[in-house]
């Protein structure tokens, strides 16, 4: 058995920006960081479309507000420290019809409240001049969104968590939390640790791994795999940089859109919002009937599929459909064509779900005694937000000390 101060489950980028975090404000502290795979970062982290959101979407006061906004500005202040490249490339989200016109109004006002800077509204002439393929009605120009290569960050939050004293232990699937007097013990497939303090950033599995240690159910993860297309290279001249539509208010997703990369200059279209048949189910073929079992058996489900059937049937024929996918797309950029885009990757987002069938819009932080701390749902923008994130989760539990 190994004894520890802190340990923290899930080698993903918030796993790690949070160990960082704790190493930097109590140096000297034994911490290790366990995952399940072979390598840091296989899962969110390393499907992730690589945008620097800067926070226009979230209800202001929101937790994913406050921490997508500074997450952002630590995000490229980290980068320029560690030579992790970024391109403030700026993104605009764009209206094509009148009827959409009161929801861009209502994400301006939203970025206003939640200090977004130099965002501006913007009409077809100036939507043009920074797209010129794009059209629309009216625009948001956002200049403070860019773009960066998540893994690069995550192999430099990794390096810090080392040269800070800190051991990655990758290979460790966690089958057990109990929590003692005094201490928590982590049992794994390659041995047992103790820590006086664990944190769980199990991310796809963030529920189960909670459960271990006697935590609810709820919220439970629902996985939606997001599939992309790319533009073929020849026709990338379609999309300098971001494009995004106005966002159904009722989802916490933001439709599909154009995403250029920052490490080969590829453009992106997508992602949809599928069921995903397998927690780690990045192909439409990954069927893992455990995980689709606990999907179907948990009420919450139910109650959203219920309540949501027809968006997710559209969803599904997007899915299926190039053509009808292709034409989500050509509502802003309207030269596009079904020639113009190839297969291209896909993820899957943990989408943590109420047991009244809502879809939790807000990050979800749980606090299981002074010792133990689970961070329950973190999609998008917890890549943005990774190091404001580990700053909360370090005050927290400064606070308990």
């Amino acid at each position: 058995m190994t004894r520890l101060d802190v340990v923290v489950v899930g080698g993903g980028i918030l796993g790690l920006a949070a160990a960082r975090e704790l190493l930097l404000r109590r140096p000297g502290i034994s911490l290790a960081v366990l995952d399940k795979e072979a390598s840091i970062g296989e899962h969110q982290t390393g499907h992730n479309s690589g945008v620097i959101h800067s926070g226009i979407y979230y209800a202001p006061g929101s937790l994913k507000a406050r921490l997508c906004t500074k997450g952002a500005r630590l995000m490229y202040e980290f980068c320029e420290r560690n030579g992790v490249a970024t391109d403030r490339c700026g993104k605009l989200i764009v209206a094509t019809a009148g009827s959409e016109l009161p929801a861009l109004d209502e994400l301006h006002r939203r970025g206003a409240a939640n200090g977004v800077p130099g965002l501006e509204m913007v009409g077809p002439e100036a939507i043009r001049e920074h797209e010129p393929h794009c059209a629309g009605v009216r625009a948001i120009w956002s200049p403070a969104t860019g773009i960066v290569d998540f893994a690069q960050v995550t192999a430099a939050l990794a390096g810090d968590v080392t040269r800070l004293g800190g051991v990655i232990h990758t290979g460790h699937r966690v089958v057990g939390l109990a929590v003692g007097a005094g201490s928590v013990s982590v049992r794994t497939g390659q041995g047992e640790f103790t820590a006086s303090r664990v944190l769980t950033c199990a991310g796809l599995h963030s529920d189960r791994v909670a459960m271990l240690s006697g935590a609810p159910e709820e919220p439970s993860i629902v996985p939606f795999r997001g599939d992309y297309w790319q533009l073929r290279p020849e026709r990338r001249h379609l999309a300098r940089n971001l494009i995004y539509p106005v966002p159904d208010p009722k989802f916490p997703f933001l439709g599909v859109h154009f995403t250029r990369r920052i490490s080969d200059d590829s453009v992106w279209l997508g992602p949809n919002a599928v069921l995903a048949l397998a927690r780690e189910g990045y192909r439409r073929s990954a069927l893992r009937v455990g995980d689709l079992s606990q999907t179907l058996r948990y009420p919450g489900f139910r109650r959203m599929a219920r309540r949501y059937w027809r968006t997710g049937a559209a969803e599904v024929y997007r899915d299926l459909s190039k053509r009808a996918f292709v034409a989500a797309c050509q509502r802003f950029v309207p030269e596009l064509t079904p020639a113009d885009v190839m297969p291209g990757p896909s993820g899957v987002r943990a989408q943590s779900v109420a047991r009244d069938g809502g879809l939790v819009d807000d990050f979800v932080f749980n606090v299981q005694g002074a010792q133990l701390m689970h961070v329950r749902n973190a999609p998008s923008p917890a890549a943005t937000s990774c190091l404001a994130i580990g700053e909360l989760i370090a005050d927290e539990w400064d606070r308990a000390a």
